[in-house]
């Protein structure tokens, strides 16, 4: 097999030049700034709740999606295996054990007939 899975190169332009150099201009680089308390609150009024939090990874989520949910009870998680190790590592840090499921070849999606 000599095909290649091709992931997408960072890009930029237009708002989001403005807005990187805005951040470096007024020294928001950690932990947060005024974009992201904006993103937060418009997020939230258009999703019509009272919170909303902005992360610094997808790991972070999934990490505090265990948290809210109340995960830590020694339980199996499904976990697709065709993923990245955050996925299966946030299972592993709440005390869960995580059960891998193969993925359907077309899509790369968890395949729903393994997941029975």
């Amino acid at each position: 097999m000599n095909s290649k899975i091709w992931l997408s190169s960072s890009h930029m332009s237009g708002n989001g030049i403005k807005y990187v150099n805005e951040v470096f201009e007024t020294n928001w680089i950690a932990p947060l700034g005024s974009n992201v308390n904006c993103f937060e609150r418009n997020l939230a009024k258009y999703l019509g709740v009272e919170h909303c939090a902005a992360l610094v990874s997808r790991s972070s989520a999934i990490y505090l999606a265990f948290i809210m949910l109340g995960a830590g009870g020694g339980e199996e998680e499904v976990c697709q295996s065709l993923t990245f190790s955050a996925s299966a590592s946030t299972i592993v840090y709440q005390g869960e054990t995580p059960v891998f499921v193969d993925s359907e070849p077309e899509a790369w999606n968890m395949a729903p007939t393994r997941l029975r």
